[in-house]
C-alpha cells in the first residue's frame, strides 16, 4: 500500500522536473531548433512551441518564467551576428533583402520569429497581470519592458525611437487589459460571495422565525399548564389530568414541527435522503391554535370571513402571525380573552388580534420584530400598539399575489 500511495508523489516530482527542465532549457532549445537546419514547416513550428514552454512557470514562478522568455528573446536577437537596419516589426515598413546567416534562416524570417517572441512576451504580461495582484505584475512587466528596450538599443533593427513607442505602448495596453480582467474576476467573485451570505443570512433569519413563532408559541402553552397542573393537582385531580392531556398534546406538535423543520432543512443535503416532511402550518389548523388557547386559560372570540385558498407563503405568514399574537396575549396581556378577527379575499388577507388586558407599550422581543419582518417580505403592512381604551391591538393586511 504504501509503495501505490507513493506512486502519485514521485510522479508529480518527476512532472514538476520536466517542467522546470523544459522551461528553463527552452532558450537553449529553440537555440538548437534554430542551428539544426530543419526542413519545412517544422523549422518554424518548433520555434513556436520552444518561445511557449516558459509559459509553464507563469502560474507559480512568473519571473523565472519571464528570465526564460527574455533569455529565448535574447538568442533570436544575437544569433546573426551581423543585423540589418531595418525590418518587418510591422506591416508596412521596408522588409530586408532575402539574406541567409549560419541558422539558414533568411534574415526576414528570424526578424518575423523576434516579432513573435516579442508577441509571446507582451501576451505574458497580460496574463500575468490577470493572473497575479500588481505587487508582482508591475515588476513583471517594467523588467519586461527595461529588458526589451535594451535589446533594441544593443541590437538595433528599426528606428530607436518607433520601436520604443511600439513596444512601451504594447506593453502598457497588455498590463492594463490583464489587470482589468483581474478586477472584473475579483469584482464578480466579491459580488457572488455577497449574494451567498445575504442568502445564508435569510436563511438564518427565516429558521429563527418559524423556531420563535412555533417554539415560543407551545412552550408558552405547556408553561401555563403545567403551572395549573401543580396549583390542582391536590384538589381537583381531574382539571390536572386535563392540563398533563394538553401538555402531551402540545409536546407532540412541537415535536413534529421541529421534525418538519429539520426534514425542510435536510432538503439541501444530497445525502439526506426524501423524507416526507408533512405540509406547513396554515389558517387551516385555527381552530387548534384556539383549543390550546383556551386550554392555557385564554378564552378567544374567532371571527371569519371569506374562504379564498391561500398561496403557501401566505397562509403560512397569517397563520404565524395570529399564532404570535396569541402567544402574546397568553404570556404577557394579563387577561383571560382576546379576539381574532380574520378577513380574506381574492386580494388580501386581513388580521386583527385585539385583548383587554394591561395594554403595555411595543417590547424589544423577537415577536413584533418577527411579525413585522413576515408582513414585508410579503409587501404588507403591519402594526402593533396599545389601544385608547386599553388593551393590545395587532393588525396585518397581506396582499394576495394574482
Amino acid at each position: 500500500m504504501s509503495s501505490l500511495a507513493g506512486r502519485p508523489a514521485r510522479r508529480r516530482r518527476w512532472s514538476t522536473v520536466a517542467v522546470w527542465a523544459g522551461a528553463v532549457g527552452s532558450p537553449f532549445l529553440l537555440e538548437l531548433v534554430m542551428l539544426s537546419r530543419l526542413p519545412g514547416p517544422a523549422r518554424f513550428v518548433l520555434p513556436f512551441l520552444a518561445m511557449l514552454l516558459p509559459w509553464l512557470l507563469l502560474r507559480r514562478h512568473p519571473f523565472v518564467g519571464l528570465a526564460a522568455l527574455l533569455a529565448g528573446l535574447f538568442m533570436l536577437t544575437t544569433i546573426d551576428p551581423d543585423p540589418p537596419t531595418a525590418g518587418p516589426l510591422l506591416p508596412g515598413l521596408p522588409a530586408h533583402p532575402a539574406r541567409i546567416d549560419d541558422s539558414g534562416y533568411s534574415m526576414g524570417n528570424l526578424l518575423a520569429l523576434r516579432e513573435v517572441h516579442i508577441a509571446v512576451v507582451v501576451l505574458a504580461i497580460g496574463w500575468v497581470a490577470a493572473h497575479w495582484p500588481r505587487r508582482v505584475s508591475i515588476p513583471f512587466a517594467a523588467v519586461a519592458l527595461v529588458v526589451q528596450v535594451f535589446f533594441l538599443f544593443a541590437f538595433p533593427v528599426i528606428n530607436l525611437d518607433f520601436g520604443t513607442i511600439v513596444v512601451v505602448l504594447l506593453t502598457v495596453v497588455a498590463w492594463v487589459i490583464g489587470h482589468s480582467v483581474r478586477q472584473r474576476r475579483q469584482f464578480t467573485a466579491t459580488q457572488r460571495e455577497q449574494r451567498t451570505a445575504q442568502a445564508v443570512q435569510a436563511e438564518r433569519l427565516r429558521i429563527a422565525r418559524e423556531l420563535h413563532d412555533m417554539v415560543a408559541h407551545n412552550v408558552g402553552v405547556i408553561a401555563i399548564q403545567a403551572g395549573v397542573g401543580a396549583r390542582v393537582i391536590d384538589s381537583q385531580p381531574a382539571e390536572a389530568r386535563n392540563s398533563l392531556t394538553a401538555i402531551e398534546a402540545t409536546s407532540r406538535d412541537t415535536l413534529a414541527g421541529l421534525r418538519r423543520m429539520l426534514g425542510s432543512l435536510r432538503q439541501s443535503d444530497p445525502e439526506a435522503g426524501t423524507a416526507p416532511l408533512g405540509p406547513a402550518p396554515g389558517l387551516a389548523e385555527l381552530d387548534t391554535l384556539v383549543d390550546r388557547a383556551e386550554q392555557a386559560g385564554v378564552r378567544v372570540a374567532l371571527t371569519r370571513s371569506g374562504d379564498t385558498e391561500l398561496p403557501p407563503d401566505v397562509d403560512l405568514a397569517a397563520y404565524r402571525i395570529v399564532q404570535e399574537a396569541v402567544t402574546n396575549v397568553i404570556r404577557h396581556a394579563g387577561t383571560d380573552r382576546c379576539r381574532i378577527e380574520l378577513s380574506a379575499t381574492d386580494t388580501e388577507v386581513r388580521i386583527v388580534v385585539t385583548d383587554d388586558g394591561s395594554g403595555g407599550p411595543v417590547g424589544a422581543g423577537y415577536g413584533i420584530a418577527g411579525m413585522r419582518e413576515r408582513v414585508a417580505l410579503l409587501h404588507g403592512e403591519f402594526d402593533a400598539g396599545p389601544c385608547a381604551d386599553g388593551g393590545f391591538r395587532v393588525a396585518a393586511t397581506i396582499p394576495v399575489p394574482a
